[in-house]
């Protein structure tokens, strides 16, 4: 059972699905610090300065100024605003993803389908070669 599982590891597909999470999982918390640091801070100040992390409503009925003064406080707390950041993220790095995946389908190249070699007879539909004058199984000439 060893010996299987070690040869299920070190199959090509298995590495190279590997090494797509280990880059995928780069990738995210690279789109994700793009739309912290980068996307959402003059996205909040045009819509009025706001800091979508630090929208939440606080469930104890208590007013906090701060998601860190509620976080310290331990109370439970819907953080729509943190929710928003990660559906901004999660929208960026999907169309990201589509457009790598439409500019590597460009460039894989598709083999031509090879040529055929045999045609179908039109008395018996047996295949036979494309060059045949008569069809070996029925004797139909050919054209």
């Amino acid at each position: 059972m060893f010996q299987e599982f070690k040869k299920f590891l070190i199959k090509g597909n298995m590495v190279d699905m590997a090494v797509g999470f280990i880059f995928g999982a780069a990738f995210a918390t690279l789109v994700k610090s793009l739309v912290s640091n980068i996307l959402m801070p003059p996205i909040g100040m045009l819509l009025g300065k706001i800091d979508f992390s630090q929208l939440f409503v606080s469930l104890d009925g208590k007013e906090y100024h701060t998601l860190a003064e509620l976080e310290k406080a331990g109370a439970p707390a819907i953080k729509y605003g943190l929710f928003i950041n990660d559906a901004i993220n999660f929208l960026i790095l999907g169309f990201v993803m589509f457009m790598f995946i439409k500019a590597y389908n460009k460039l894989k190249r598709e083999e031509p389908a090879p040529a055929p070699t045999t045609k179908a007879c039109p008395e018996c539909a047996m295949n036979i070669p494309i060059a045949a004058k008569k069809c070996p199984y029925c004797a139909a000439a050919q054209e």
